[in-house]
């Protein structure tokens, strides 16, 4: 498999630092609001790419951190912790706020088809480990105290800005940009990075008791503590969106790596962002969309992870209610044909060349799929083989045989993808009594008996649980 990593800037082999097992670490939500769409192409991106290493065999421990602490509603270091900001507005504690986003996040990645990671790890649970990291660093001589803080000295890490493919000079140089750029009062550079905030003394809620003080950790020390604490000093992969790159996975390797004085992460896999109409998806421009809003547009969870599939994880999408309507009608009309050729009888006779051009695509899905998650390609391989089997199945050529390994091939595709495919299956094949009744139903209404056909189709519904349509392909039938 080849993957995109942002760490060397192209794309490059992939190859697990244990045999047949990939650790692998995902940036989670601060769960201080709902999270949008925007937000959940970054879940839908790491977890085909679990879905893809798991199909290659390997056994993929995830990790995913749940931020309920630590991020400030101002960029850099300055401002009110969201949490906080959002228990104040709606008259609650933030443990309160926390655990309600944090089920609704969980509830949407479910109606995802997001497989749940191996760990999610909330941040207020694991303070001892990001204490245990933060001496660590102490130690080292990375950090200094400030009025707000114990700061990690950017200046001190020699690679940092790699993953930006910048350095630590030239980016200070454009965070300053010639114009005046707050900071907290103490610091040295622009690019420094509080890893512990103090606390005012009458402060009650989300602190806790250190050697350098009362107060709660920074945003950043969260995801290098806890990823270190379920996969290790070096690890395998690390995903999340563009918008990381320049300030949090570049402070995430910062302090790992000043801390343990080993590599980090081997691969970088970052999405790009997602539009909405053409401007960009944020909270603070108020044009954001949850999955529930989808939903009340008609979109099925199903319906969105499919538009996202559509584009390539490294392009920025544009997303439109057309856009959204027209990934809605394909994900209908794929589970229309599924539901129709693994719920017909056919009649025909198995053919090599269709036998061979069944497996062509599938491999050549795969091939997609492993050069750099080439989503739309992979789909373009699927649609290839829907419609050759559609048409077969429409002229009474496709026979049994082949209809199962069609169904078997897209199911095989759909362990990729997540898009339920097996949910709109005959997954249990037609005993033989209500096979014989669909026959002598068939023959029935072919005679022009339509009360004798219609008798038996509400036996087959009755006694069977089987719906039988007729459409201009034939019979087709389906389970209630």
């Amino acid at each position: 498999m080849e993957l995109y990593n942002t760490l060397v800037h192209k794309k490059s082999g992939f190859k697990a630092i244990r045999q047949k097992e990939i650790r692998m670490y995902s940036c989670g939500p601060t769960v201080y609001n709902h999270a949008h769409v925007g937000n959940f192409r970054a879940y839908i991106v790491s977890d085909t790419l679990r879905r893809v290493f798991e199909h290659l065999s390997y056994k993929v421990t995830h990790v995913m951190n749940i931020t309920d602490v630590g991020q400030l509603v101002g960029d850099g270091n300055l401002g009110e912790d969201k949490l906080k900001q959002t228990a104040r507005i709606e008259h609650k504690s933030a443990k309160e706020v926390a655990r309600e986003y944090e089920r609704l996040f969980i509830k949407d990645i479910k109606k995802l088809n997001i497989e749940m990671p191996s760990v999610i790890a909330r941040a207020t649970d694991h303070i001892p480990q990001m204490l245990n990291l933060i001496e660590k660093l102490d130690k080292k001589g990375y950090l200094y105290r400030a009025e707000t803080g114990m700061y990690f000295d950017t200046s001190k890490f020699g690679d940092y800005g790699k993953l930006s493919g910048s350095d630590f000079k030239r980016l200070n140089a454009s965070l300053m940009g010639g114009a005046r750029v707050e900071r907290p009062a103490g610091t040295r550079n622009i690019t420094d990075f509080a890893v512990w905030r103090f606390s005012p003394a009458d402060e009650k809620e989300m602190v806790w008791d250190s050697k350098y003080g009362r107060g709660f950790p920074g945003w950043h020390i969260e995801c290098s503590a806890i990823s270190m604490e379920y996969l290790g000093d070096h690890f395998d992969v690390h995903t999340g969106g563009v918008d990381h790159i320049q300030i949090h996975h570049q402070n995430e390797i910062a302090q790992s790596e000043g801390a343990t004085g080993k590599k980090f992460v081997n691969f970088w896999v970052h999405n790009e962002f997602l539009k909405v109409n053409g401007s960009k998806m944020s909270k603070s421009l108020h044009n954001t969309y949850t999955i529930e809003d989808l939903e009340g547009m008609g979109i099925s969870p199903q319906g969105y992870r499919y538009f996202v599939l559509t584009g390539h994880y490294r392009s920025i999408m544009n997303m439109t209610v057309d856009a959204l309507k027209s990934a809605q009608r394909t994900i209908e009309s794929i589970y229309s044909f599924i539901e129709r050729i693994s719920g017909s009888m056919p009649e025909g006779v198995p053919e090599k060349e269709f036998g061979a051009e069944i497996k062509k695509l599938g491999q050549e899905f795969f091939r997609r799929m492993e050069d750099d998650m080439n989503t739309p390609e992979a789909l373009a391989s699927m649609h290839a083989l829907i419609s050759i089997a559609n048409k077969r199945n429409a002229s009474r050529k496709l026979s049994n045989g082949d209809r199962d390994a069609v169904v078997a091939v897209l199911l095989e595709m759909d362990g990729v993808l997540g898009l339920s495919f097996k949910e709109h299956t005959a997954t249990k094949p037609l005993s033989a009594e209500p096979r014989r009744l669909i026959e002598e139903r068939e023959y029935a209404r072919k005679s022009g008996d339509f009360g004798s056909a219609d008798e038996i189709r509400r036996e087959l519904r009755d006694r069977f649980g089987i719906i039988v349509e007729d459409t201009k392909d034939g019979p087709q039938w389906r389970r209630k």
